[in-house]
């Protein structure tokens, strides 16, 4: 009778493939990105949702354990509630503009018509372009003698003060986060596109549908998983917008354009209240997060009724 030390362990047991030679190859191609992953992403996580639970800055000696007082005072914080309807204001503002113009781009350029190429290029320069000196430049366009105003007297209707109007200055930052990203999501749209498969516009040619009919019942179904990519990075890009607000308002006037990654960097290193801050941008992971997960569920469910 063999005996049981002699025995041989399956070669589909667990332990086995955890020894097979291609999954060894591959965790040690995959350790140094690993590494890095755990050190430059899942510590600094891990860290600032701790970090959420203290109070005393770095400036002072030690930490102090709270708990949750610090999400309590965001929930009882006039300011924070200001700044989160902003950013939900200054989101949606830019979004659905996002995924508008950039779509209806992306079909006009993907015909055959003259210097579709140059216009391609002219559209997505914007998107490479340093955000801060746009920033620069929208805010010399928009000033009160700038050039906007300049227009405005031309047609003979008042100078408005757009930076210095609780009004109007959000505006102003929502046109610029617009004019930077139409040129990445319009590209995108054009990626989305060339999936599509010419058949089913010839087949809904044939059934007599006209170029409204064919835009709704094949490119939109089509363009489904593009849509849904597209809402999610517009969306994530939006909320972490910190940029035109430091460069062109400062949060101002009166708060107005105070967004939430202007707050947390506001409390942090003006404030140096470290714990108060690490409890707002952990409330602006678990959104990010949120839409990641509708953004991956939206994308299964899309592909779902191509696989049947």
């Amino acid at each position: 009778m063999r005996s049981p030390l002699n025995a041989k362990i399956p070669s589909d047991s667990r332990f086995s493939r955890l020894l097979d030679r291609d999954t060894v190859a591959a965790w040690v191609f995959l350790a140094p990105a690993l590494i890095l992953l755990g050190i430059f992403v899942l510590y600094p996580i891990a860290y600032l949702f701790f970090l959420s639970f203290t109070t005393d800055s770095f400036t002072r000696a030690g930490m102090r354990w709270i708990g949750l007082r610090n999400y309590w005072r965001l929930l009882l914080s006039p300011d924070f509630w200001q700044v989160l309807g902003n950013t939900v204001y200054f989101t949606i503002a830019t979004v659905i503009p996002s995924l508008v113009l950039p779509l209806g781009l992306a079909v006009l350029l993907n015909q055959s018509i003259a210097l579709r190429g140059l216009l391609r290029a002219a559209y997505f320069i914007p998107s490479i372009t340093s955000l801060v000196a746009v920033g620069l430049g929208f805010r010399w366009l928009f000033q009160t003698d700038g050039i906007v105003n300049d227009g405005l007297a031309a047609l003979n209707i008042p100078a408005v003060p757009w930076l210095q109007d609780t009004f109007w200055a959000m505006p102003v930052l929502i046109l610029l986060s617009i004019w930077k990203q139409i040129g990445f999501n319009m590209v995108v749209f054009l990626a989305g596109l060339q999936t599509i498969p010419i058949s089913r516009y010839e087949a809904a040619e044939l059934d007599g549908a006209n170029a409204w009919q064919q835009f709704r019942y094949v490119t939109l179904p089509g363009l489904r998983p593009t849509i849904v990519f597209v809402t999610v990075t517009t969306a994530i890009f939006t909320l972490r917008s910190f940029e035109q607000v430091y460069v062109i308002t400062g949060g101002g006037p009166m708060n107005s354009t105070n967004l939430l990654v202007y707050f947390i960097y506001d409390q942090a290193f003006a404030q140096f209240d470290f714990g108060y801050a690490a409890a707002a941008a952990t409330i602006l992971l678990i959104v990010a997060l949120l839409l990641v997960y509708w953004q991956l569920r939206s994308l299964r469910e899309a592909e779902r009724p191509n696989e049947e």
